[in-house]
């Protein structure tokens, strides 16, 4: 599977650009290209074409019966794709598009059934990258696009990132350089009469909640069973290469175990805030921001997660945080990573 994967980097973003006119005629052949997103980089194929769509499933080793998400340029190409779209969702869109947020509507057919993994519904956003706004503009037709890395591994924020995990295996990368959010967008499902959250992200549950009377988190979040609707509810996701293991309690608990840990022989890498990392004495340590903002654990946290290669750690050690606003997604992204969760009692 072996191919030639090129690298653009655009100086400007605009529909026009040599490098956008090249990587859109690659996926109106029916390729595969990645792209950054606002949230993380996007490994992009045209939605309504099976085959091509078949190609992001090959490329990344993602099992077949996980949604993608839909990405469109404006508001009028999500009527190409919906029997209807409640009042609610046109408020959300009208609110924040573009923006990290996904919205589930009642598909019309039109998405190819792999993007749909067979459901009557599909998951549509805008994104607020001018880089992927002028993909989608050149190329004239929705894509579908998850997180452009290899299944299971963390989600690229950077196109360096996505060479380590696809290079040879798609069509090119259009690099725009870090992405902002770092967490994938929050899906909600628009299609009860209550609006339900099936994945947190940058646009938290108190923002809906300003716009929408009430808002719902799916129970899957807590308990994963069923057919996914969403992209991110099932599988193990966000791994890094070593086992990733959450300490939750005080910053003392945190020293006990990883004191403990090693003097047992582990090589022990840490994932921590700049707080813990001030009063530890460690040398295989990540800062992932401060505690106090938690906008910036979000953006920094998959680039930490692959940091630690498994030939350095035996083991990786994160701390946990508050779930309050953006804190929801990274907990529900730091869950999914971690085998173990060590408690304080």
């Amino acid at each position: 599977m072996e191919k030639q994967t090129k690298l653009w980097k655009p100086a400007e973003y605009t529909q026009d650009h040599p490098d956008i006119v090249e990587a859109a005629n690659a996926l109106k052949a029916k390729d595969v290209v990645a792209f950054p997103t606002e949230t993380v980089y996007g490994l992009g194929a045209d939605a309504t074409n099976e085959e091509a769509v078949q190609r992001i499933f090959d490329a990344k080793g993602r099992p077949a019966d996980n949604p993608l998400i839909v990405h469109v340029a404006d508001q009028q190409q999500v009527g190409q794709l919906v029997t209807h779209i409640p009042e609610v969702a046109q408020l959300l869109m009208d609110t924040f598009w573009p923006g990290p947020l996904t919205l589930i509507l009642e598909s019309n057919g039109t998405a190819a059934q792999n993007v749909t993994a067979g459901l009557s519904t599909v998951g549509i956003r805008m994104p607020e990258h001018p880089l992927a706004l002028a993909l989608l503009k050149a190329v004239e037709r929705p894509l579908a696009a998850p997180s452009a890395n290899r299944s299971g591994r963390p989600s690229p924020t950077a196109a360096d990132h996505v060479i380590q995990d696809l290079d040879g295996r798609i069509a090119g990368i259009l690099d725009g350089g870090a992405t902002g959010v770092g967490l994938e967008s929050t899906v909600l499902d628009c299609t009860s009469d209550v609006p339900v959250i099936l994945r947190p992200g940058g646009i938290t549950k108190e923002k809906l909640e300003q716009v929408l009377p009430e808002v719902r988190v799916d129970p899957s979040l807590l308990g994963e069973a069923g057919k996914p609707k969403s992209p991110g509810m099932k599988y193990t996701h966000y791994a890094p290469e070593a086992p990733l293991w959450l300490i939750d309690g005080n910053d003392d608990f945190f020293m006990e175990q990883l004191n403990r840990y090693k003097s047992e022989g582990n090589r022990v890498g840490v994932i921590a805030s700049d707080e813990l990392l001030a009063k530890l004495d460690h040398e295989q340590v990540i800062s992932c921001g401060s505690r106090k903002k938690v906008d910036e654990i979000a953006g920094k946290l998959y680039h930490a997660l692959r940091e630690f290669k498994r030939s350095e750690v035996d083991l990786i050690f994160a701390e946990t945080f508050d779930e309050s606003g953006v804190g929801a997604a990274v907990m529900n992204r730091l869950r999914k990573a971690s085998v173990k969760v060590l408690e304080s009692h």
